[in-house]
């Protein structure tokens, strides 16, 4: 089990940097980055009372949050467009309905002017609740619009204090619009239950999550955040599977995101011209508590269902993202004019929910798709499928066989020789 884990995370990595090297035809293709649009970078900060407390290098969380912010405002990059939300900031009250009402633009995401930036930041005070749902779906909005990579830092101190609206559902509301929003979180000096809630909303979108206790990680963490913004991204093009080949929707070459039901088959059509090879491959991620044990699968299909391929991957708890992929090599033809093999792309897993755990929305899938022109070397594997081991067996029959001679020829010579003396 250990080998076949081995040999398809290879494949798997193989395929995706097989995918990452090839370049895409002239024309933004699904998924391409276009380069046109700043990143964008909403940092949220929580403002609650609890910021007051004095446990980060002697001073309090509050003001390690205002140096951190000043010294990351200096370092940013002159193409990202920075903005900061604030929530807990205004309210002091405790009506619960108004509280987890209160979060606001401090300063808008957009050009950044940091002698701005930094007056704004120096008027913070800890004031109230801690309304992280509210405050991430406001971010959202906030980052809407463009093509950019977009980014929520989000900083507290304390879990959410305006439930039912879980954050954890909030960003993975956020996650499956397919918008391309990545939130990640900083725990700032965290008690378990903190953790697990900033954890969640992280894992959600592919984020990240960090724990804080002094003010230079807090800097150093945020600063990495908004640099990484910066860098060149992928944004995977929402799409949405059918339940059957015959209403797929059609992919060309480029990177998909879709979201998958326990239980339920995703169905993805690819039009393969003859000579030309489709490489996929499908990452199904966790983003909720799961039971153990489960797998992802891939195959290939003809438009009536036949089996071409087929890519597996098993985990055992380990890991929160599992994949997989396949290549199917079509056949050059005589016909110049032959049409195209409609190809469907049919992904499943075996993830089920642990008990209490919602259902909806599904598991967040990543479909990299790439037609390309097939090799043309015979001793390529690819340009025959995986079906050219019986060139390795005829080699072991043959030398087996000669082996074999050889070794009858030395003995009978040895016992003659033996029979001499």
């Amino acid at each position: 089990m250990i080998i076949r884990t081995r040999l398809a995370a290879g494949f798997c990595t193989l395929l995706a940097a097989l995918a990452a090297g090839l370049a895409f035809p002239a024309g933004a293709a699904a998924g391409e980055p276009t380069g046109q649009d700043a990143p964008k970078v909403d940092l949220v900060l929580d403002v609650s009372g609890s910021m007051r407390a004095r446990d980060i290098d002697g001073q309090s969380r509050m003001a390690a949050a205002k140096q951190a912010f000043n010294e990351v405002l200096d370092a940013t990059p002159e193409e990202v467009e920075l903005g900061i939300r604030t929530l807990g900031a205004d309210y002091p009250g405790d009506d619960r309905k108004t509280g987890c009402k209160d979060t606001a633009q401090l300063y808008p995401v957009g050009p950044l002017d940091r002698t701005e930036a930094k007056t704004a930041v120096a008027t913070l005070a800890p004031t109230g609740w801690t309304p992280i749902g509210p405050a991430l779906l406001k971010a959202a909005d906030d980052l809407e619009g463009g093509a950019g990579s977009k980014r929520i830092v989000l900083i507290s101190d304390g879990e959410d204090t305006c439930a039912p609206l879980d954050p954890c559902e909030v960003a993975r509301e956020i996650a499956a619009k397919g918008i391309g929003l990545t939130i990640d979180t900083l725990g700032l000096v965290p008690t378990a239950k903190l953790s697990r809630q900033l954890s969640c909303i992280a894992e959600a979108t592919g984020g990240t999550y960090t724990s804080v206790e002094h003010q230079d990680e807090l800097t150093d963490r945020v600063n990495q955040l908004v640099d990484r913004a910066a860098d060149p991204v992928v944004t995977p093009v929402a799409t949405r599977g059918a339940d059957r080949c015959a209403g797929a929707p059609t992919l060309k070459s480029g990177l998909y995101t879709d979201r998958e039901e326990f239980g339920q088959q995703r169905f993805f059509r690819v039009d393969v011209r003859p000579g030309q090879e489709l490489r996929a491959s499908v990452s199904v991620a966790a983003d909720r508590a799961v039971n153990p044990g489960y797998g992802v699968l891939m195959r290939a299909v003809t438009s009536k269902g036949r089996e071409i391929v087929r890519g597996e991957a098993a985990g055992n708890g380990r890991t929160d993202v599992i994949s997989t992929g396949l290549r199917y090599p079509k056949a050059e033809s005589d016909d110049e004019d032959a049409p195209a093999e409609a190809v469907c792309l049919a992904v499943s897993h075996s993830f089920s929910a642990a008990s209490g755990v919602k259902a909806t929305p599904g598991l967040p899938l990543e479909l990299t798709v790439d037609v390309v022109d097939a090799p043309s070397q015979a001793g390529d594997v690819a340009a025959f499928g995986l079906g050219r081991g019986w060139w390795l067996l005829g080699v072991l029959i043959l030398t087996g066989f000669l082996a074999g001679l050889v070794w009858g020829w030395l003995s009978r010579w040895r016992v003659a020789v033996w029979r001499t003396n």
